[in-house]
């Protein structure tokens, strides 16, 4: 009994030890390139951690803000901001636990990034701004607006998330789902089976882009850089994102708001005519606009169009 006791110990010892072994290269291989490291970068020193941000251009400030899914960070807008810079000040920011921002070992809510926003706003623009954001980010700048009405101006949301999602809450299931993906080592090998390049290839194909054309290598690299950044500290973002802990309901928020919004829709997103009138039902001062032949970035998959409505709006 004693010897298959040490028989199994050693097992799961070694087991163990080469996970870790495969995490640690993993990451290393991950970040070797170090596509995001620029000379443009700053850093706010926020409550929770270091906030990565880019600033440039003169004019009306302009701060964008990226989405919640594995990879994002201010590079989603790489296309986009030097086109800006002659008219706005352009802010575009990696949130806490993505990017190159702090990546704390946490629960990340959308009330978290609510304070975020606005606090970053407060302290480091200094002036009403207007904002551009995609997807699961929409509601808690919705919500920061609305609760901070006098540090915001124009709002441009693109591929908006359902409505319908933003009920969900945190279950028994999805908790533990949480907690399995925070553990040391076991943890950190299931994020990675979610956050490999084959995953966020994947989903550049399947959902990101319409026009597999114009898919760049260099894209799926700067997401697996920007997903590994960190260390086993990046998986910490996920594991909040895949409990559902990062949802929140914003139907009295969104009726209340009174600034200008206008929604951008893919054409080619599933359900985003339906998800965009679902927003004017409760906005009808809500404006929409259709990007063709492109899927949930169109801003990185046809910029041009995105320009010409950012220019039309703001």
């Amino acid at each position: 009994m004693h010897k298959k006791l040490a028989t199994i110990s050693i097992l799961a010892g070694t087991s163990v030890a080469t996970i870790h072994g495969i995490n640690s290269v993993h990451t290393s291989l991950c970040t070797i390139k170090d596509l995001l490291s620029s000379s443009e970068n700053y850093f706010y020193d926020w409550r929770f951690g270091k906030i990565r941000y880019q600033k440039k251009g003169n004019g009306n400030p302009l701060l964008f803000v990226h989405d919640l899914t594995i990879g994002s960070s201010n590079y989603e807008y790489h296309r986009l901001i030097n086109n800006l810079t002659e008219k706005h000040e352009i802010y575009s920011i990696d949130l806490l636990g993505y990017g190159m921002s702090d990546k704390p070992a946490m629960t990340y809510t959308n009330n978290l990034y609510e304070q975020l926003i606005a606090d970053f706003i407060k302290n480091v623009i200094g002036r009403k701004t207007s904002v551009v954001v995609t997807g699961e980010s929409v509601p808690f700048v919705i919500m920061a607006c609305h609760n901070y009405p006098d540090i915001f101006n124009k709002l441009v949301c693109i591929n908006p998330q359902s409505l319908y999602l933003q009920n969900q809450i945190p279950s028994k299931q999805t908790s533990l789902l949480k907690l399995l993906i925070e553990t040391p080592v076991i943890g950190t090998f299931i994020y990675h089976l979610f956050s490999n390049k084959t995953s966020i290839e994947r989903a550049f194909l399947k959902t990101y882009f319409y026009n597999h054309e114009e898919i760049k290598e260099k894209y799926i690299y700067n997401y697996l850089e920007a997903a590994h950044l960190g260390g086993y500290n990046s998986k910490y973002g996920f594991a909040s994102y895949a409990g559902k802990y990062m949802y929140m309901n914003i139907l009295h928020e969104l009726k209340e708001i009174n600034n200008s919004i206008l929604m951008i829709g893919g054409e080619k997103e599933k359900d985003i005519k339906t998800t965009i009138e679902n927003y004017k039902y409760y906005n009808a001062s809500i404006e929409d606009a259709y990007i063709s032949d492109t899927k949930h970035l169109p801003h990185m998959e046809a910029p041009d169009e995105i320009l010409k409505q950012l220019g039309m709006f703001l």
